[in-house]
């Protein structure tokens, strides 16, 4: 099978929590014995958040916010490519070509992300898309998408299942921005709504409920 796995930044660095990343390179690793060839995408979280925000107090526009947002989730791919030694491509890809490139390699490809105007939700649809990827699983802060925000609503009721039609009116935002925080962008959306790529929404803070999703147990939310 061929696997996305998004890695929320809110998940592994917010803040930076080691011992989750190196389950998370075992769980790439393993994932690449079993057989399956695997993506990585890893969000920025809230130190990209962070640099956002002075970025704009440096009053840059919009792309330039972007851009500080993107550098950081490099840095962090490139941390689970030096973990990941001989098993992953040696560096983070910066554009689909590249990524294409590493995955033919055998090798298990970590992203950040790409260009302005899209967050690593957008990247995973659009290197799922490229790849023809069977699959693509979110690690996310919460445990699956929910009718409204877990967070603001005490009667949020989460979602078993999903359509990709279903997707746009349960999320607040309908367009992108930097810095923006929901469970799958704007962006992303509209990617997978046009894939058709099956997703599952998961609680990252295990690692295991990524293996779960990938073995076909019921898990988290799933898309399609």
């Amino acid at each position: 099978m061929r696997v996305v796995v998004r890695v929320g930044g809110s998940v592994v660095a917010s803040p930076l929590n080691a011992p989750l990343i190196g389950k998370y390179v075992d769980l790439l690793k393993d994932l690449r014995k079993q057989g399956h060839e695997v993506v990585a995408v890893i969000g920025g979280g809230s130190l990209a958040r962070q640099f956002i925000r002075v970025a704009a107090d440096l009053g840059l526009e919009e792309a330039r916010r972007d851009w500080a947002a993107i550098h950081v989730s490099r840095l962090l791919a490139q941390l689970f490519v030096l973990c990941l030694g001989e098993a992953g491509c040696g560096s983070v890809p910066v554009s689909l070509d590249e990524a294409d490139a590493c995955l033919k390699r055998g090798k298990v490809v970590v992203v950040g992300g790409l260009r302005p105007g899209m967050t690593t939700d957008s990247v995973a649809a659009l290197v799922g898309e490229r790849v023809k990827a069977d699959l693509l699983v979110k690690g996310s802060n919460v445990d699956g998408i929910f009718t409204k925000d877990p967070k603001k609503y005490s009667d949020a009721e989460k979602l078993d299942t999903l359509r990709f039609e279903d997707l746009t009116r349960l999320f607040e935002e309908n367009q992108h921005k930097a810095g923006i925080n929901q469970i799958l962008d704007p962006e992303a959306v509209k990617i997978l709504r046009k894939s058709r790529l099956k997703t599952v929404v998961v609680n990252g803070y295990d690692a295991e409920n990524v293996l779960s999703a990938v073995n076909g147990k019921q898990v988290g939310t799933v898309i399609e």
